[in-house]
């Protein structure tokens, strides 16, 4: 019902930096928790970063001092600043937004992040 739409990604080399973005069809408030994911067919999908509606964050161990999330509600939307990205850090990130209470999660398309000399 809530669509997310990630964008921002593409080919980089490795210790470069990317900006995602995920923009969101009506207003982020209602998704106090949102986050980035990253999976791959032949991979687990797993937690890049989270934020809270309040501005409260966390990372997965791999990305931590590297990556750094945000959120802007006023314009509906959260950001992934990758820096210093890895080759293990290639995959589809996909944006997550879960309602309060967590009785509804909703997923964008995934934008694909390749990083290769």
């Amino acid at each position: 019902q809530v669509t997310l739409v990630e964008s921002g990604g593409g080919l980089v080399q490795p210790g470069g930096s990317l900006r995602l973005s995920c923009v969101a069809s009506e207003s982020i408030l209602r998704l106090p928790d949102m986050g980035w994911f990253r999976g791959t067919p032949g991979r687990p999908r797993e937690l890049v970063a989270g934020i809270t509606i309040n501005g409260r964050t966390n990372y997965g161990n791999s990305v931590k001092g590297r990556f750094t999330i945000s959120r802007d509600n006023a314009k509906n939307t959260i950001y992934l600043q990758m820096n210093n990205l890895k080759p293990e850090d290639s995959s589809i990130y996909y944006c997550n937004g879960a309602t309060y209470g967590n009785t509804a999660q909703y997923w964008g398309q995934g934008t694909q992040v390749t990083v290769s000399l």
